[in-house]
């Protein structure tokens, strides 16, 4: 039977899913108390969906039970994972939350009706680019994309510098890349490398040959991230390409020997965001949640401990690294990136991925 809380699905098939909610669902034990239970009349529990990792989750849990008395359900599965989880739960919705995904991803769902539109509290502290329009979503981190290597293995100067650097015969077998059909920020990667031609040629032929050359030199492509974090620090590769904030945290909270490189050309800045499920179970826990893991204190903690960037600009005293952070963001039009990612990555899958390549645990 499957615990309570912490349920991780990164090795397990989305075909369990009835079986995973249920053990979910029938398991509440603490809060117990219903709407009469806590100081708001919230309902006894909300349950979430996230790619943030279990350190995120496990403390917001702790800290939104310990004030509202309501019991905080998750699970953590990759951001395309989520997608798919919320989609095919459409008519009979299990989350309340859905906590982490960029931008475009949430777009997808807005326009398949899978999400509660929600304006928060703080809605003046955000720019127009980190929330829809209609709020049906709002962002709360920016995440800039850069290439990670081995510090033990590869020096500053022969790191790659840019992105075509990485089809350099010398990555040849070096290159360990998280599976990008299960990774939002992994197919945001992917599809800028294509829209870098594509914005001028409406044609995605050079990005899919960039996109060939790149599989010819990856090693594997990892199940989970922490599958990949793990064979880059123990040498079994060297480089990849990742989120810049998480590669920070490795390197200062886990020592693990990771040095990045903002790539010279410019990079996609991803909008992670928060939005409601739609006929979610537990709404005004939900609202609760969403306004919690969002206020001015949460963003300072996601900020200093976990190394997130906010979207907000009313958040003051961040951490040195994020002040001095210089990006040169790509530029992108994130309509095309809605419409057409799928069609790429789906092209990725068929005739460019190395099947062999890819790691199922």
């Amino acid at each position: 039977m499957i615990g309570k809380k912490g349920i991780g699905l990164s090795a397990l098939m989305l075909g369990f899913s009835l079986l995973l909610t249920g053990c979910m669902a029938g398991s509440s034990e603490k809060a117990g108390g219903g709407s009469n239970g806590n100081k708001k009349g919230l309902e006894e529990k909300v349950v979430i969906y996230s790619p943030h990792g279990k350190d995120i989750l496990q403390e917001f849990e702790k800290k939104f039970e310990a004030k509202y008395n309501v019991d905080v359900e998750w699970l953590d599965l990759g951001s395309q994972e989520v997608f798919d989880r919320v989609r095919s739960e459409k008519n009979n919705p299990q989350a309340d939350i859905w906590w982490g995904a960029p931008s475009v991803l949430f777009n997808q769902a807005k326009d398949q009706g899978l999400l509660e539109k929600y304006k928060p509290s703080y809605s003046k502290a955000l720019a127009d680019e980190f929330h829809d329009k209609d709020w049906y979503w709002s962002g709360t981190s920016q995440t800039p994309e850069v290439i990670m290597y081995n510090s033990k293995l590869v020096k500053k100067e022969e790191a790659p510098k840019d992105w075509d650097d990485l089809l350099d015969p010398k990555w040849k077998n070096n290159i360990i890349i998280r599976y990008p059909l299960a990774s939002g920020t992994m197919q945001t990667i992917f599809a800028a490398m294509i829209y870098r031609d594509y914005k001028d040629t409406q044609d995605p032929k050079k990005g899919y040959d960039w996109l060939k050359k790149l599989d010819s030199s990856t090693k594997e492509y990892a199940a989970n991230p922490e599958i990949m974090y793990n064979k880059i620090a123990k040498g079994e590769g060297s480089v990849t390409v990742w989120d810049m904030p998480d590669v920070v945290m490795l390197k200062e909270q886990k020592k693990y020997p990771f040095e990045f490189v903002i790539p010279e050309s410019g990079t996609p800045v991803l909008t992670e965001g928060i939005a409601l499920v739609k006929g979610a179970k537990h709404p005004k826990a939900a609202k609760e949640f969403y306004e919690f893991v969002n206020s001015q204190e949460a963003n300072k903690i996601l900020a200093e401990k976990y190394y997130r960037i906010p979207t907000r600009n009313d958040i003051n005293g961040l951490p040195k690294w994020i002040e001095d952070t210089e990006i040169k963001p790509m530029k992108i039009d994130w309509n095309v990136f809605e419409k057409k990612t799928n069609e790429w990555m789906e092209y990725w899958d068929t005739n460019i991925k190395s099947k062999e390549k890819e790691k199922k645990e």
